[in-house]
């Protein structure tokens, strides 16, 4: 049984490799690629202005867009190299935390089944907002922040072919990754499931999946995300869409959740480095995301009951 369970499992991960990694690798080329060329520098001038708004400096212009077109290790790799206010590395870390890595995750979430102008609305408007109430209420953090001991890479590309064979470089070392974390995953999940461990843990956490407004066969999705993130997780998430039969109602309302609360491990501790106070950050990404939901949750629920007393008045 077991040399059944590990044999199905690893042929869903293959799969399950293949599907993302025909994502992952091009996109990641792409981007590497793209950060080279004149467009970041564009996107960074083009933004410095708005920086006010949210009481930090232009500088911050570079880690945020480094953050969102590439990922969180070259938002806080840009932090690092730059001088900021205890308060600035704190917005700059929450406004991250809510959105970074847009591209990739984002094309993987729709991968899955979700909208994708309902993914970038809700990461971007979460990234906005949370910078303008932190800026409001907190009129201190005026200090020099200090950094933790990170070492980092400025290392300075030139030539189409070194920037080429960087932008491979990386886009195999994502696909390396992928089929690290994913393929040991699939199986673990597989050999979960085949022992009816699973669907036991659907039903530890069904009261929570829904208090949130989705249904117990959504906790598995739930799980993945908040364990290895929306990429890493969503091999987890497709094949419990085909399987579990979620719902695309409660698909969409579990990414809500995880859009503004995933990876909750390693999201949180990539930022100690920073010097910030990681568990107030911890707390800003759950909460948003409980009651986030929740809101989306009620009001689907209301507009569902709308169209059914319109569909009953008709006939």
């Amino acid at each position: 049984m077991l040399f059944g369970s590990v044999k199905r499992g690893l042929l869903n991960g293959l799969k399950t490799t293949w599907i993302l990694g025909k994502i992952i690798f091009p996109v990641t080329l792409i981007v590497s690629i793209l950060q080279y060329t004149p467009l970041l520098s564009w996107l960074i001038e083009l933004i410095t202005p708005i920086m006010k708004i949210f009481g930090l400096s232009g500088d911050a212009a570079i880690p945020l867009v480094l953050g969102n077109v590439l990922n969180l290790y070259a938002g806080i790799g840009a932090i690092l190299t730059l001088d900021f206010t205890v308060k600035e590395v704190f917005i700059i870390a929450v406004m991250l935390s809510f959105s970074h890595n847009l591209i990739v995750e984002s094309s993987v979430a729709h991968r899955v089944g979700v909208k994708l102008s309902v993914m970038l609305a809700v990461r971007i408007g979460l990234s906005v907002v949370s910078a303008l109430m932190i800026n409001f209420i907190w009129k201190g953090g005026s200090e020099a922040a200090k950094y933790g001991f990170i070492s980092t890479n400025n290392e300075e590309v030139s030539g189409l072919v070194n920037i080429l064979l960087v932008g491979l470089e990386k886009a195999s070392l994502g696909i390396l990754q992928l089929v690290i974390i994913v393929m040991p995953m699939m199986v673990v999940i597989q050999i979960l499931k085949d022992l009816k461990w699973l669907a036991v843990f659907s039903k530890w956490v069904s009261p929570f999946t829904r208090a949130l407004g989705m249904k117990e066969n959504t906790s598995t999705t739930m799980a993945a995300g908040l364990l290895f993130g929306l990429a890493y997780g969503a091999g987890v998430m497709i094949q419990a869409v085909k399987e579990d039969g979620v719902e695309k109602k409660d698909l969409t309302l579990a990414f809500i959740f995880l859009v503004a609360c995933h990876a909750v491990v390693e999201d949180t501790l990539i930022f100690v480095p920073l010097g910030i106070p990681v568990i107030p950050l911890l707390l800003i990404r759950v909460i948003t995301a409980i009651l986030l939901t929740l809101v989306v949750a009620l009001i689907w629920k209301r507009t569902d009951l709308v169209k059914r007393e319109e569909a009953t008045y008709e006939q």
